[in-house]
C-alpha cells in the first residue's frame, strides 16, 4: 500500500531525513519509533506532501506521488491523524466528521458506533471536548475519508490511561477489520501487542527494523534508541 524509498528532506539548509525506507502492506500495522526530534513527524509530513522531499520516492498503491499535493495524497487513500489532533474547534462533532467525508464503508453512523462517546457529544463543539474525545474525533475524521492506510502521529500522547486503552482497543478493531495502519507512539508495550513490524529511526536514518519477536529479543535496541 505504501512504499517509501530513500526519502530525504530538509528544513531550510538543515537536512533532517537521510534516506528513510519503510513500507506498509495491505492490512499491516507498522510502527515508526524513535526518541523526540529524530524525524518521525518530519517523515509523516514528507509522505503527505506537507514538506518537500529532496530525494527519494513515496509510492502509494503503485503510483509515485512524491511531492504531490496533500489533497492528492488523501485521495490516493492515506488518512492522517496529526500530532496535536488539529480538529476544527468551532465545528461540532458531526460537522468535524462530515467535513472531509468521502463515500465508502466508513459512514457517520459507523464511526459513532466505534466511538459511542462521540455520539453522546455529537452537538458539542470541538473546543468543548476533552483531549481524549478530541483524539477520538481526529481518528473518526480520518476514517470518514475512507482511507486504505491510516497514519497516526502520537496516537495516545497526553491522554489519561483509561482513554489510552480505548484508543488501543479502537486500533485493534481497525486492524481486525483489515485497515492498514502506520502509527507513531511511545508506548512500546502496547505497540508490540498491535503491530506486525517496527521501524526505528535515529537522527533521520533508519537504524533498525523487525517484527515483534525480533524487538523482544533485542533489548539493546530499546535501550539505545527508544528510552529517554
Amino acid at each position: 500500500m505504501l512504499q517509501v524509498e530513500g526519502l530525504e528532506a530538509s528544513y531550510g539548509d538543515s537536512k533532517v531525513l537521510h534516506g528513510i525506507d519503510l513500507s506498509v502492506g495491505d492490512g499491516q500495522v507498522v510502527t515508526l519509533l524513535g526518541r523526540n526530534g529524530m524525524g518521525k513527524t518530519t517523515t509523516v509530513r514528507t509522505i503527505f506532501g506537507l514538506l518537500k522531499a529532496r530525494a527519494g520516492r513515496v509510492v502509494i498503491a503503485g503510483t509515485d506521488l512524491t511531492n504531490a499535493a496533500p489533497h492528492r495524497i488523501a485521495r490516493a487513500g492515506l488518512g492522517l491523524v496529526p500530532e496535536g489532533r488539529q480538529i476544527f474547534p468551532t465545528l461540532d462533532v458531526r460537522e468535524n466528521l462530515l467535513a472531509a467525508a468521502r463515500p465508502g464503508q466508513w459512514t457517520l453512523d459507523r464511526v459513532l458506533g466505534l466511538f459511542p462517546r462521540l455520539g453522546e457529544r455529537a452537538g458539542h463543539m470541538g473546543n468543548q471536548l476533552s483531549g481524549g474525545e478530541q483524539q477520538m474525533l481526529a481518528i473518526g475524521r480520518a476514517l470518514m475519508t475512507n482511507p486504505r492506510l491510516m497514519v497516526l502521529d502520537e496516537a495516545t500522547e497526553g491522554l489519561a490511561p483509561l482513554i489510552r486503552d480505548e484508543i488501543w482497543d479502537c486500533l485493534a478493531a481497525l486492524k481486525r477489520a483489515g485497515e492498514a495502519i502506520l502509527v507513531i507512539d511511545k508506548n512500546i508495550d502496547a505497540l508490540m501487542r498491535l503491530a506486525d513490524r517496527h521501524v526505528v529511526i535515529e537522527k533521520g536514518r533508519v537504524v533498525w527494523t523487525g517484527d515483534n519477536a525480533a524487538l523482544q529479543a533485542a533489548p539493546e535496541v530499546r535501550d539505545r534508541y527508544l528510552h529517554v
